[in-house]
């Protein structure tokens, strides 16, 4: 690779941009349409920064627990070889990426997770040291620039993340660029549920409950404005179909969609193609990342 992906004890970020400096790309504010959901980098880091102390209580309180399923399911699911190497964006407090170590960790795989929330990132790295997890490396990076050299993994995974990315397609570019041909993508997101009851209580728990059980448990308004944005988020995202078509659409093969849980949660699967050209990576890659894998 193109450089050292350092742990956070060497540093946050050793040669990335700090937090603050990493700014959007594109126009994310939807100024010119007031019904869209801002997700402003600022905003989504200033959000999460916020709720970050409570965070790990607060997604399984309100997810009744089904959130440590749905990620066993998502590592199950990658089937990798001998020391694979796997990356986790939008890693949060790390969890998808403790989950996949425990996995790839026996073969001898390595997983570096990456958010752009420091306070969410310094969380994960109190408890990757907890469970004395040597195989994982937690970095502060933007999912729309990853700093990793093309074709560096063998997977790449993402819980819960991509809706709040501002730019989706970059960082589905991204995605597929750090995969090595034959690679797999993993994407846990929230769907809204079927039809019939199970959507109307769906929709009844989202919008009416979870942003003042949101409120009530973090103890502060950010995270009423949290939960109030997590089932907005969910609902202008794609459903299954529409994000398998996105992943297509992006280059990616053999896309699958596993719902869970009466649909509320989706596992997307899709494979970087084995002839993807490498002129391609290069011109893509974002300045300081190219180098050999």
């Amino acid at each position: 690779m193109s450089r050292r992906e350092p742990g956070l004890e060497e540093g946050f970020g050793s040669g990335l941009p700090p937090p603050n400096s990493i700014t959007s790309q594109g126009v994310c504010d939807f100024k010119k349409s007031p019904m869209s959901l801002s997700k402003s980098p600022d905003r989504i880091r200033r959000m999460f920064a916020e709720i970050a102390p409570r965070y790990d209580l607060l997604n399984h309180l309100l997810s009744l627990n089904l959130d440590r399923s749905w990620r066993r399911r998502a590592a199950r699911a990658l089937r990798l070889g001998r020391q694979p190497k796997v990356l986790d964006i939008c890693t949060g407090t790390g969890d998808l990426a403790l989950e996949v170590w425990r996995r790839v960790g026996p073969l001898g795989g390595r997983v570096i997770g990456a958010d752009f929330t420091r306070e969410m990132v310094q969380r994960g790295e109190a408890k990757r040291r907890v469970r004395k997890a040597e195989g994982v490396s937690l970095l502060i990076a933007d999912a729309s620039a990853l700093p990793f050299a093309s074709r560096s993994f063998d997977a790449v995974t993402v819980a819960f993340g991509l809706r709040n990315v501002c730019e989706l397609d970059r960082a589905l570019e991204e995605i597929r660029r750090v995969l090595k041909p034959g690679g797999l993508a993993a994407v846990l997101e929230f769907s809204p549920a079927g039809r019939g009851w199970a959507r109307r209580s769906f929709e009844a728990y989202f919008q009416r409950w979870l942003p003042r059980i949101g409120r009530w448990v973090s103890g502060t308004a950010a995270g009423g404005e949290a939960y109030a944005y997590l089932p907005r988020s969910v609902s202008e995202f794609p459903d299954a179909e529409g994000f398998s078509r996105v992943l297509e659409n992006a280059g990616f093969t053999a896309v699958s969609a596993q719902r869970m849980t009466l649909g509320v949660a989706v596992l997307h699967l899709a494979q970087r193609p084995l002839d993807a050209c490498a002129e391609q990576d290069l011109a893509t890659a974002p300045a300081g990342s190219r180098g050999s894998a």
